[in-house]
């Protein structure tokens, strides 16, 4: 009887000890606890929860954000060909590689708050996409030093961003002598040149002033036009079909991209051949372009990312500049400005294509 009785107070106790426990718990319930992540939920969104890395560098999976500055087809071709690459490299090491693409819709406060939203949600690297984009999440990111691989930034000095030590990325600097003498095979005899571009692109100042001293040095007469908004570049390139231009050059300008499908028919119907900075003018309606592949390029920033979550970035460049050479050209806008472009055919190789509104 006495051992029932020690028995009954020790299971006694015991009980007391654990609705004590118990208790003191849920005195602490006015703090709200964290959110239990979801299986649609990014991967190592929370510091506590990121995996540690294994030995050789590499963890299971990695959070990447991609960051268009805005919405047109080149930005567009590089944020889905980033996108497919980090899949691939993916399912390529037998891991999980999140990632999502944000716009910025070519607005500075949207940007920022992108980029402060993805520094608060500690993702692993930031893949913006063009120079304004690039620069606010550069500044975002300069607390955290969370790694910045930007893409298709056409001058990192000029843009400023060489020389941090959290930043890398892809160059698709333009040859601009080799397309205004692209200008000048297919036309010996131009007289005056306009120039067409946003004053607030910083990936135009470079190629602006080159083709400026260009242009000077044979001689040739040029109209600039800058424009800021959709509504100006279409009065820009009225205003230059008004003054008898023989063809148009714009560099990489995003902001004179997002307007090609508006400007391209009054363009080649006035009989005035655009000479652009990129292959997405030229699927938009422009004439002719020699530069990079985007997609190439979005794919080369793609493993640039992985390399410097992976493996760290000390030993990596300020950028990587992406091989161009490659002449696209409009058949359709070719025909109707009455061009044959086959004398392009001995500056390198010719990739024909049409119009496309995306």
């Amino acid at each position: 009887m006495k051992k029932m009785t020690m028995k009954k107070l020790l299971a006694l106790g015991c009980a007391f000890v654990l609705a004590c426990s118990m208790l003191g718990c849920s005195g602490k319930s006015e703090e709200p606890a964290a959110p239990e992540e979801t299986a649609d939920a990014p991967a190592g969104t929370d510091g506590a929860d990121q995996e540690a890395p294994a030995a050789d560098g590499t963890k299971d999976s990695y959070n990447i954000a991609i960051v268009k500055q805005m919405d047109h087809a080149s930005l567009d071709e590089i944020a889905n060909a980033v996108a497919a690459e980090l899949d691939a490299i993916a399912a390529d090491k037998g891991i999980t590689i999140s990632h999502e693409i944000y716009s910025g819709q070519g607005d500075q406060s949207t940007l920022k708050q992108i980029g402060d939203q993805l520094i608060a949600d500690k993702v692993d690297a930031i893949i913006p996409i063009a120079t304004l984009a690039a620069q606010v999440m550069v500044s975002c990111a300069e607390e955290t030093k969370t790694p910045v691989i930007f893409a298709a930034i056409s001058d990192p000095s000029e843009a400023g961003l060489k020389d941090i030590d959290y930043v890398t990325g892809t160059s698709d600097a333009l040859n601009t002598s080799f397309i205004l003498d692209m200008m000048f095979a297919q036309n010996p005899d131009i007289q005056k040149v306009g120039l067409l571009y946003s004053q607030s692109e910083a990936n135009s100042t470079t190629p602006i002033a080159e083709a400026k001293a260009y242009l000077e040095t044979k001689g040739i007469s040029y109209s600039e036009q800058p424009a800021a908004t959709s509504d100006e570049v279409i009065a820009c390139a009225s205003a230059l079909i008004a003054e008898g231009v023989d063809a148009i050059f714009t560099p990489t300008d995003n902001v004179i991209m997002a307007s090609e499908l508006a400007i391209y028919e009054d363009l080649a119907k006035a009989g005035i051949p655009h000479y652009t900075g990129a292959d997405s003018f030229v699927r938009n309606g422009a004439f002719i372009t020699c530069g990079v592949n985007y997609t190439d390029l979005g794919t080369q920033t793609a493993d640039l990312a992985f390399d410097a979550v992976t493996n760290g970035m000390a030993d990596m460049d300020d950028f990587y500049l992406t091989e161009g050479g490659i002449i696209t050209v409009n058949t359709e806008t070719a025909q109707t400005l009455n061009i044959d472009y086959s004398v392009f055919s001995d500056m390198g190789e010719v990739v024909e294509v049409v119009t496309t509104e995306d």
